[in-house]
């Protein structure tokens, strides 16, 4: 399938950095002061990226997983799923800094563990935010607290 126009396109503004700055999109919904946490050696009393990155992850991955669900008639529904994402910042030998990511999906209504797997991984391949990671940051997923193997996910429904 050729690409398309975008269908959204968000904007934002940041001055300061994460260390002492401040950010706000242009519609003005989201304003946050950016601070860098106590671990890294900052203030903390502020949103950093990695906050920010998680939350915005698990809302992605969570709307992939209903489209895939409704797709698949299954009983998945958003009032029943719950993403906990921890988004860790990775010091590499290189004296640079790398992402690492843990989405652990909770599915109460599906209780056949490989129907729940099934969807997170096909969740992952439909995700905008899994795409734009693949290849480049590892990606741990857990389906009703189980581990996901590393191999190849299987293709969206």
């Amino acid at each position: 399938m050729a690409e398309r126009d975008p269908i959204y396109t968000a904007h934002a503004h940041v001055t300061g950095g994460r260390r002492n700055g401040h950010g706000r999109t242009s519609d003005g919904a989201l304003e946050v002061d950016l601070r860098a946490p106590v671990e890294t050696g900052g203030n903390g009393g502020g949103t950093n990226p990695e906050q920010l990155f998680a939350v915005g992850y698990a809302a992605c991955f969570e709307s992939a997983l209903a489209g895939v669900a409704r797709r698949r008639r299954e009983e998945a529904s958003a009032e029943d799923v719950a993403i906990d994402a921890s988004v860790s910042l990775i010091p590499t030998a290189e004296r640079g800094y790398k992402l690492g990511v843990e989405l652990a999906v909770t599915l109460p209504s599906v209780t056949e563990p490989a129907e729940a797997e099934a969807l997170v991984r096909a969740a992952h391949d439909l995700c905008p935010y899994s795409n734009a990671t693949r290849g480049n940051i590892e990606v741990r997923l857990t389906a009703n607290g189980r581990a996901l193997d590393a191999h190849p996910s299987a293709t969206a429904a």
